[in-house]
């Protein structure tokens, strides 16, 4: 297990605002340098592709919170939710580049795109479960829906699967890179399988082999 030092909890918050700050970052830089026309090649497609796959590395960050405190002992939960928001402002932001810069906000070629381009079809479903994922991050949503709330959020997973195929269909080819975020998120719902189990020994570990009272026979 690893022991790395604790932040002080008065810290917590602040930590959380950070986090929202840095993740952040990256959208705006990317929009700077295709403003000044330093991204190269087309500046709107590489600005659309910086946006998604910063989505899918929020993704994949949102989903592998459990598995690092399963694992490893280190409890970084209080992140979560800012991950996955920044992970649904990412992907919305993905999709307003697509429809503003790239198609100018033509409705027909948007619709046509996505009924007929299937890794754009795949995108939008990503997008659409998200939204439902976004409005309920947040504290009255999780005493209101109860036990829903985690059923939903399960949804996550699907998600991860969404973009990564997003991304790898987006290419003609599919290389190192998206065969890598293809493998993360395989590894990661894998875990989801796996979870129960491994807890539970690991639970059986930590308590030590259990005794079994001997059975002393009636006299007689």
């Amino acid at each position: 297990m690893v022991h790395l030092p604790a932040l002080p909890k008065r810290y917590h918050s602040a930590s959380v605002w950070a986090l929202y700050g840095l993740g952040l970052l990256p959208a705006g830089y990317g929009f700077y340098l295709g403003a000044t026309g330093q991204l190269p090649g087309n500046p709107v497609k590489e600005f659309e592709h910086l946006l998604g796959l910063w989505a899918l590395r929020f993704l994949v960050a949102t989903l592998a919170i459990t598995p690092i405190r399963d694992i490893f002992g280190i409890n970084w939960l209080r992140y979560r939710r800012a991950l996955g928001l920044l992970a649904f402002y990412y992907v919305l932001m993905h999709f307003l580049a697509y429809m503003l810069l790239d198609q100018v906000l033509n409705i027909p070629a948007i619709l046509t795109d996505i009924g007929r381009r299937p890794f754009i079809t795949i995108g939008m479903a990503g997008l659409v479960m998200l939204i439902p994922l976004a409005i309920t991050s947040n504290n009255w949503s999780i005493r209101r829906l109860g036990t829903r709330w985690n059923t939903l959020h399960r949804l996550a997973y699907v998600i991860a699967a969404a973009g990564a195929l997003h991304f790898s269909m987006s290419v003609k080819v599919v290389g190192p890179e998206q065969m890598l975020y293809l493998g993360l998120v395989a590894m990661l719902i894998a875990w989801r399988l796996v979870r129960k189990p491994y807890l539970r020994r690991k639970r059986q570990a930590a308590n030590g082999p259990v005794r079994r009272q001997p059975i002393e026979k009636a006299a007689g």
